[in-house]
């Protein structure tokens, strides 16, 4: 396998796995249409910063001890079930107010709870997927799979997770851009609710699913 045929491969591979459904996709869709595109954005670049952060687990070997370690991966699968099934909880009974708009005001008060607002939402993305440690086994063994001979398999490894991440802010973008056209429609309280319990119950449910799945 050349170079060349590795990256279009995984471009082609890794792009169809972006665009499948699941936590990321959730999080993201219902962020830009209850608070915000930016908000949203925020919780992006949160998601595709834990996908380079696996990938430079995995490029430096650390990645394989997870993988083969059962000790280190349950520590993880736990931390990771619980996590996800808190912030469904909190995202499914949070209030379904529609986003209200603030205004810069004189001592920069609105400007503050925006950035507030945009790190904990960044926060939320970036432990959302740093704490699925199927992730990183999903690294582990994908990875090397386009690693053609004769090149620098870290560098490569390296390479390959920011093509994925690149792709991954690239298609929330496309999803961002998709919710702003309905976002008046989908920020009133009855939608907002029904988001809201919609994306909390999928969050409680791959929680579940993870801390009771023990299977790799």
């Amino acid at each position: 396998m050349t170079v060349s045929h590795a990256l279009i491969t995984f471009i082609a591979a890794a792009g169809l796995l972006t665009i499948t459904p699941g936590l990321d996709t959730a999080l993201v869709l219902r962020t830009a249409a209850v608070s915000g595109p930016r908000r949203a954005m925020a919780a992006s670049i949160g998601v595709c910063l834990g996908l380079l952060t696996w990938g430079c687990i995995v490029s430096f070997g650390l990645g394989a001890l997870l993988a083969a370690s059962q000790f280190a991966y349950n520590v993880l699968r736990i931390a990771g079930a619980c996590y996800l099934v808190f912030l469904g909880f909190k995202i499914y009974f949070r209030s379904g107010s529609p986003l209200s708009v603030a205004t810069a005001d004189p001592d920069g008060g609105a400007i503050s709870t925006w950035k507030e607002n945009s790190s904990r939402w960044f926060l939320r993305g970036l432990f959302t997927n740093l704490l699925n440690p199927k992730v990183g086994v999903f690294y582990v063994t994908f990875l090397p799979l386009f690693i053609p001979a004769g090149v620098n398999a870290a560098r490569f490894s390296l390479l390959l997770a920011s093509i994925h991440a690149t792709e991954g802010i690239l298609w929330f973008i496309v999803l961002v851009m998709a919710t702003r056209s309905l976002s008046a429609f989908l920020a009133t309280p009855k939608i907002a609710r029904a988001l809201n319990r919609a994306t909390g119950a999928i969050f409680i449910g791959f929680g579940a699913k993870l801390l009771f799945d023990k299977a790799r």
